[in-house]
């Protein structure tokens, strides 16, 4: 069963974003995808030999399916899990960014979809995109940290609204925080700058 820790707040965004939402929809023997634009870097490779074959809640997991486009993923069956490797990378956000399992995540919603988010890392170069349902969550994000921990870390980190210029986190309880740019290398752990409200079910 799943921890309820492994299920982040998804917040209510307005943003425009390039998704392909219309797959999470279909069920065919092999996913249409499209590939994105440095799908073919090296690391991307690396990423997408290390895919897990579920995600998911271990009470329901959503198992893994064939996509037609390079370093790409899906998972469920209609599709409710989309990856794509090779996305660019972020610059700094005020989008709610979370450190899951050593890797941050961008979140944010598909303006033409209020029940589909997408979540994009935050640090690594190049970079993965997730899009699930509201239904599926961010649960999936647990079980793909280790392939996506194969991405280089470029030193960018998750900070809380108390760790940027101003900010008042003396009381713990600064806001979700969002991304910002650092020269300091990561270990690769969760980041000591990580928002300060922890993620709830």
């Amino acid at each position: 069963m799943s921890s309820p820790a492994r299920r982040l707040r998804l917040p209510l965004l307005a943003a425009t974003v390039a998704v392909v939402a219309p797959v999470l929809a279909g069920c065919t023997a092999a996913v249409p995808m499209t590939a994105a634009d440095d799908a073919n870097d090296p690391a991307c490779a690396q990423v997408t030999v290390h895919l897990p074959e579920q995600v998911g809640p271990d009470s329901a997991p959503y198992q893994r399916r064939e996509t037609d486009a390079q370093a790409t993923g899906a998972w469920g069956s209609p599709t409710a899990v989309l990856l794509r490797c090779g996305v660019t990378a972020p610059a700094v956000s005020d989008l709610p960014c979370y450190p899951v399992a050593g890797v941050d995540w961008l979140s944010d919603q598909d303006p033409d979809d209020p029940d589909t988010y997408i979540f994009t890392t935050y640090g690594r170069t190049p970079a993965v995109q997730v899009i699930v349902t509201d239904e599926v969550g961010s649960t999936p994000l647990f079980d793909l940290a280790d392939a996506v921990g194969y991405l280089p870390n470029d030193g960018r980190a998750c900070v809380g609204v108390g760790d940027l210029p101003g900010g008042d986190g003396a009381d713990g309880s600064g806001g979700s925080g969002g991304a910002d740019a650092t020269d300091a290398p990561t270990d690769g752990g969760a980041s000591t700058d990580a928002p300060r409200d922890s993620p709830t079910p």
